[in-house]
């Protein structure tokens, strides 16, 4: 096998790995509480989230929940109405660090979150996880193989993430009456997060499909945590918010 198809299955394994613990864990259980997972299995999500991204659960937390509170308005940590799609697409790790540099950011939207012996230990060393796993990935396949793949996920898993926040406010369909937007093709890349105007009509749900033609690998994690006992659902079925509306367009 030559040394770049390696690199791009390596890297798909590993980008499908963070991605699945950025929708399931940080997004749909931390940020939203649509479920908790067993204390072990949350181990599992923070270390691999720790090696894969070096995300610090309470700041993306943070991010996620003031974009909630702030939907396209002034105050949207990375909204593509106040500014464009491309803007935010380009640079969406920028205008997190932004949102990170208000002081009260994580004490008003994150402080049930608060760092624990794990964090103090190791999950909050966050450039300390990258590099671990940048040398996981070397010692498995090589220098070469190991460095492509991790540069391959860094782009695939950031480009992703990004294109939730931009592409996912401006292309697509809109089946209730919400700024975000439902791209399928994005839900296949992201395990699910693709399905964006779904998951604005009912945060609190686990499931980001809500019809059958609707495609959402994360809630197919979830299912199978739940039937294994490993998860609790805070709902079995799609709750709307109340404001949630179909949309007449």
């Amino acid at each position: 096998m030559s040394t770049i198809l390696t690199a791009l299955i390596a890297a798909a394994v590993v980008t499908t790995m963070a991605n699945t613990c950025t929708t399931v864990y940080l997004h749909r259980g931390l940020s939203h509480r649509a479920l908790t997972v067993h204390p072990v299995v949350a181990w599992v999500f923070r270390l691999v989230l720790w090696l894969t991204t070096g995300i610090k659960p309470k700041e993306w937390v943070a991010v996620h929940r003031k974009h909630h509170a702030f939907t396209d308005h002034e105050g949207d940590p990375h909204s593509p109405i106040l500014t464009s799609w491309q803007h935010v697409q380009i640079k969406n790790v920028a205008m997190y660090r932004a949102a990170l540099s208000d002081p009260e950011l994580i004490s008003k939207y994150a402080k049930d979150l608060p760092d624990d012996n794990w964090d103090r230990a190791f999950f909050g060393h966050n450039k300390t996880g990258l590099l671990i796993g940048i040398g996981i990935l070397v010692v498995v396949f090589g220098p070469i193989t190991g460095l492509l793949a991790a540069f391959i996920h860094a782009n695939a898993y950031l480009a992703g993430n990004a294109a939730v926040n931009a592409m996912g406010h401006h292309f697509g369909r809109r089946p209730y009456d919400n700024g975000a937007t439902n791209l399928q093709w994005l839900a296949f890349c992201t395990m699910g997060e693709g399905l964006h105007n779904n998951h604005h009509a009912a945060p609190s749900s686990p499931r980001l499909s809500h019809k059958r033609s609707q495609i959402d690998p994360g809630w197919w994690v979830i299912r199978t945590l739940s039937i294994l006992k490993l998860a609790s659902l805070r709902f079995d079925d799609i709750r709307l918010t109340p404001s949630a509306k179909a949309s007449v367009s």
